[in-house]
């Protein structure tokens, strides 16, 4: 498999990871695992009461959602600026070899 048909097939995968579970799931709430594990320790032990604080409290969804995104981005960053260094890392090795012979 040559490297086009590999990144044309994980694009695909990308796709179909992200739109199928949208398909088949049609009733479904998106909500985030900190209400759900505040309701489950809730109804475990009803008088628990949290030893830690949020250091910052957003002031609103969109704030909250804004901080996600910025978190995710520089995610995306740091794994772009990874691949980017290997990639050029292995060219210049091949070109240091190339250039040696």
């Amino acid at each position: 498999m040559n490297r086009k048909t590999l990144v044309i097939v994980l694009i695909l995968l990308a796709i179909a990871v992200t739109v199928i579970p949208l398909i088949l799931i049609k009733d479904s709430e998106f909500e985030g695992a900190d209400g759900e594990a505040e309701e489950r320790v809730s109804a475990i032990n009803p008088d628990y009461e949290p030893w830690a604080e949020n250091i910052m409290e957003p002031p609103g969804g969109e704030t909250e959602s804004l901080l996600f995104a910025l978190q995710a981005a520089l995610g995306a960053i740091v794994i772009g600026f990874g691949f980017g260094y290997l990639v050029a890392r292995k060219k210049n090795v091949t070109q240091t070899d190339a250039d040696r012979a």
